[in-house]
């Protein structure tokens, strides 16, 4: 099985939070502060910046994190720069009560292969939650899809899922979402999305039958009803199921 280089670049607190939080071993991480950017000397902070990326692996999976700010923007902007053209490049945006998918493509969106967002939707629909509590609540559910994602990927541990079915999926310039979830709630709206990946990974007494359900319901409410999905069973775990989807469509 072919190999690539991960690289998760976080681009302000935000970011950096979630970078510096994934546990997958192998990847790459780096953070980006935008208060040395905005230093008398930040020409050659950004310097600094073209000189590293433009040093990547061939074939490195860019993944740049980040809050949707214009600062933020600016930074994201030298890195693509100077990132060699074999790159492949995703973002992730976290974008507070706004859902991405509703508006217009946004033009730096071209950028990228695919930009997967984070409305904190999920961290945000209690009253009382506040907007820093919801940031730390998703950062960290953001760090552990990562590590996740990565490890399924590098180890082929769901069968069914592997790079060529990330790449038919990501190519092509999309916007998407990725969620690791302990339990679906089919009246979310999931129906807005076309196609996606679904991996399942269940405890060893979890009911075959109840991995199967949770594909067909995906199945029935994806627009386009393309699924690649993987089931595996760990034997460390008992009644528990772990989900995670990567969801996507064409602006």
């Amino acid at each position: 099985m072919r190999s690539f280089t991960h690289l998760f670049v976080g681009i302000g607190g935000t970011g950096a939070r979630i970078v510096n939080s994934i546990t997958a071993d192998g990847i790459v991480k780096v953070t980006v502060n935008p208060a040395y950017y905005l230093l008398p000397n930040s020409e050659r902070y950004a310097e600094r910046l073209r000189d590293f990326f433009s040093r990547l692996p061939k074939n490195t999976f860019l993944w740049i994190v980040f809050e949707d700010k214009e600062i933020n923007h600016e930074l994201r902007e030298i890195i693509i720069d100077s990132a060699p053209g074999d790159t492949i490049r995703l973002a992730y945006v976290l974008t507070p009560r706004r859902e991405l998918i509703r508006g217009e493509k946004p033009p730096w969106a071209d950028d990228f292969e695919t930009v997967f967002y984070d409305s904190l939707w999920d961290f945000l629909s209690d009253d009382n939650a506040s907007l820093q509590d919801a940031f730390q609540n998703a950062s960290a559910n953001i760090a552990e899809m990562f590590s996740r994602l990565y490890y399924y990927l590098e180890t082929q541990m769901l069968v069914n899922i592997d790079y060529a079915d990330l790449f038919n999926m990501i190519k092509g310039g999309n916007v998407g979402i990725l969620r690791l979830l302990r339990e679906v709630d089919f009246n979310w709206h999931w129906g807005v999305w076309e196609r996606g990946l679904i991996g399942i990974l269940v405890g060893k007494e979890f009911p075959l039958k109840g991995a199967h359900s949770i594909l067909r319901n995906f199945q029935e409410i994806l627009s386009e009803k393309d699924i690649i999905w993987g089931v595996i069973t760990d034997e460390t775990l008992e009644k528990d199921v772990e989900i995670l989807s990567l969801l996507v469509k064409k602006w």
